[in-house]
């Protein structure tokens, strides 16, 4: 590290006067020194992050209770020593809590960090680390290092007796990735964002590595965002109309745990910033090439007409608990950005992570919406999902309020007005708000239908009415709050949890890998191996698997309310019963292509559900059925057995376009039934789009070629079996 008195100041030769009696050599030097030093000026407060400025950039950090920061720039990512570094003076350049400096030639690509000054009393709430290089939080790219190692960037002593009470003093500059500044140019034509409306948006939930890491994806660039767009025809074909990523914030793929061991971090729910997209994402380069990349799979799936989601992860942040690294938000100032518990030392943890961003604070409030805005506006994302999104409504002691400020303006923001945002309503403390989550422009995961229509086709006691009120948009959910069916993100599978393979095909969860004994993942998964424990090759078995994987995607397909697929479920991904795989970036989790060959028949029902629920917008309307709209009945034709615990099977009769052209049937018990069909409309006779008892290629047919039923008045259905008629 460099020595204070070699550290270069802004003071642009001011107060500094020709040597007494010194000859033209002294003068030329004087003159030079000035020159050199007006490379370096007070700067501005606004924008913060790195801007260009006239010949410069300007840089501007928040930070309140600092007593000092020095900007270092770096000539390569794993560098310990800067090749220069700027001690911002308190004086001048300081604006309220904003310190910022303004520096001559900096250019594209230039590597940098801060070092920021403070008090170490952790009894306070500050952590201030003068040692520890800290990440830009504005930062719009970083640049990895090899093996990111978070026990070099304790801000403590870990050996010392009182733990994290005592500062470190050992510099990790070298270990430690470097903030890049971007200013590449990027070409995006007359791209605009696809803006389906909810009636008509099918999301495919995926991650960017996973996606096509896998040596069969038969892509040129696997695990990557370029590797993601070369499977756009693929998604087209699978009738989807947005992707919703996986968390790309950067992130550290080793984490480190309570317990100081490091292990592999998969999903990537531990953000180091909230507007650099993760680098190794990128098949180009780490140096800024991740957003320029990141650009161009966006620009190439709007092209196709497919809309960008991110799951944004805004409730905590990889620094972890008390003994967790010092990377960004703690070093710069820790009792803003996080919530502490009454003993500051400590921090209030609602998600399970160690730590939990303090997000109604006004200044961290500001920070996120700053960020959103980034990603619409710069990036052309189309929409975001917010993980743990109830932490967002609590305040500095983690009580939930009422109208939380933080929800309230990123629903009214003029720049995210048109944007896509879903919450996951519940968090990691008990908050549990499907249903009444802020204001209606919220759409939400509804866990809810998750867990209900697993239920159904499980064949659990009493679930006729809960299945029906799913299938219709779940108005017993979301009327009371004003809002209607599009709030609700229908899903039956997501990244956590079982895969739709492994929901049929596992009646425990399986989490060995995950090395914590088999503690880790829900016990409430609510699945059914159909007669044995995962891979079997019994024939019945695995029949009747692949009919229970095709009633959960005919019920999604068929319910009001936004329905979302989880990538590789069209084709059967397995995890091998793992409900929890956040930290195995292997097979496990990769997408295995080959099963498409042995499971092409189910990848074909999703793109016949997918092409029917397009040809029938009556199934995505975003309004409640009216009673004129859709009548239930059960096998007999009348009312159905609501009150009768047992009953298990269900049909109702949509009208479209002021007729009666749709009828479902559900069968979720144990033996066939006949159910009696009411009539079609006038001049009209049933036809077969869909009946998941029967074998492939019967089981669904395209548009116009759909065979009539054999008996107008009647419909034979296979045990645990849905269909779908079409009055034609």
């Amino acid at each position: 590290m460099r020595r204070q008195d070699e550290i270069e100041t802004d003071d642009a030769g001011k107060d500094r006067k020709p040597p007494a009696g010194s000859g033209e050599r002294a003068l030329e030097d004087y003159l030079e020194a000035v020159s050199e030093q007006s490379d370096v000026r007070d700067g501005v407060p606004l924008p913060q992050g790195a801007y260009a400025l006239g010949d410069g950039v300007n840089f501007a950090l928040f930070s309140r209770h600092a007593t000092g920061v020095r900007l270092e720039l770096f000539d390569h990512p794993e560098a310990a020593e800067p090749a220069r570094a700027i001690e911002l003076d308190p004086t001048r350049n300081r604006t309220g809590d904003v310190w910022h400096v303004w520096v001559r030639g900096v250019g594209s690509g230039q590597l940098y960090g801060y070092r920021v000054d403070g008090p170490y009393r952790p009894g306070e709430g500050h952590r201030f680390d003068f040692n520890k290089l800290l990440l830009d939080p504005f930062a719009t790219a970083i640049a990895p290092v090899p093996d990111w190692d978070f026990s070099r960037a304790l801000g403590y002593d870990p050996l010392a007796p009182e733990k994290d009470l005592v500062r470190s003093e050992n510099d990790d500059a070298g270990a430690m990735p470097k903030c890049v500044f971007t200013q590449a140019h990027f070409d995006w034509g007359e791209d605009r964002p696809p803006r389906h409306p909810w009636s008509e948006t099918v999301i495919y939930e995926t991650h960017v590595r996973g996606f096509t890491v896998h040596p069969d994806s038969g892509v040129d660039h696997p695990g990557t965002y370029r590797g993601l767009a070369e499977k756009i025809p693929y998604l087209q074909e699978l009738g989807v109309t947005a992707v919703e990523l996986m968390p790309v914030f950067e992130f550290n793929m080793k984490r480190l745990t309570k317990t100081g061991e490091r292990i592999a971090n998969y999903w990537g729910y531990d953000p180091v910033t909230f507007f650099a997209p993760k680098a190794s994402y990128s098949s180009a380069g780490g140096l800024g090439q991740q957003q320029l990349e990141f650009k161009e799979m966006v620009r190439a799936l709007h092209d196709a007409g497919i809309e960008v989601i991110l799951d944004v992860v805004f409730n905590h942040t990889a620094e972890g608990n008390e003994l967790g690294p010092t990377l960004c938000f703690r070093g710069i100032d820790n009792a803003i950005y996080y919530m502490l518990a009454d003993d500051p030392r400590y921090y209030r943890d609602y998600t399970g992570t160690g730590n939990t961003i303090n997000a109604n604070h006004p200044v961290v409030r500001d920070h996120i919406l700053a960020a959103l805005c980034y990603w619409v506006v710069e990036m052309h994302v189309d929409g975001f999902r917010f993980d743990l999104a109830a932490i967002l409504g609590r305040d500095e002691n983690g009580r939930l309020l009422a109208d939380a400020p933080l929800l309230e303006r990123i629903a009214e923001d003029p720049i995210l007005r048109d944007v896509k945002i879903i919450a996951e309503a519940w968090d990691a403390a008990g908050a549990y708000e499907v249903g009444s989550f802020s204001e209606r422009r919220w759409a939400e995961w509804n866990g809810r239908y998750r867990d209900d229509v697993r239920r159904f086709w499980r064949g659990d006691d009493g679930m006729l009415g809960t299945f029906a009120s799913r299938l219709c948009g779940s108005q017993d959910i979301y009327a009371a709050s004003g809002k209607g069916p599009e709030a609700s993100i229908n899903f039956v599978t997501c990244h956590d949890g079982l895969t739709l393979n492994d929901l049929v095909s596992y009646r425990r969860k399986h989490n060995e890998a995950n090395g914590e004994g088999n503690r880790d993942g829900t016990e409430a998964n609510f699945s059914d191996n159909c007669g044995a424990e995962g891979e079997t090759g019994d024939a019945a078995i695995e029949t009747l698997r692949n009919r229970q994987v095709r009633n959960f995607l005919l019920t999604l397909l068929a319910s009001r309310g936004v329905p979302m697929l989880l990538g590789g479920d069209e084709f059967r991904r397995t995890q091998r019963g793992n409900n929890n795989a956040y930290g195995l970036d292997d097979e496990t989790s990769w997408y295995d292509w080959g099963r498409v060959e042995r499971h092409g028949d189910v990848l074909r029902f999703v793109r016949r559900l997918s092409a029917f629920r397009k040809a029938h917008p009556a199934l995505g309307v975003e309004r409640f059925y009216t009673g004129s709209e859709i009548r239930w009945f059960g096998p007999d034709g009348n009312t159905p057995a609501w009150r009768d615990p047992g009953a298990r099977q269900l049909g109702c009769l949509i009208r479209e376009d002021g007729r009666d052209t749709l009828c479902l049937l559900f069968n979720a018990g144990r033996e066939a039934v006949d159910f009696s069909l009411p009539d079609a409309a006038s001049g009209k006779r049933w036809h077969v789009a869909a009946d998941t008892g029967h074998e492939p290629p019967g089981d669904i047919h395209d548009a116009g070629a759909e065979p009539p039923c054999v008996d107008q008045g009647a419909y034979h259905l296979q045990f645990r079996a849905g269909a779908m008629l079409v009055a034609k």
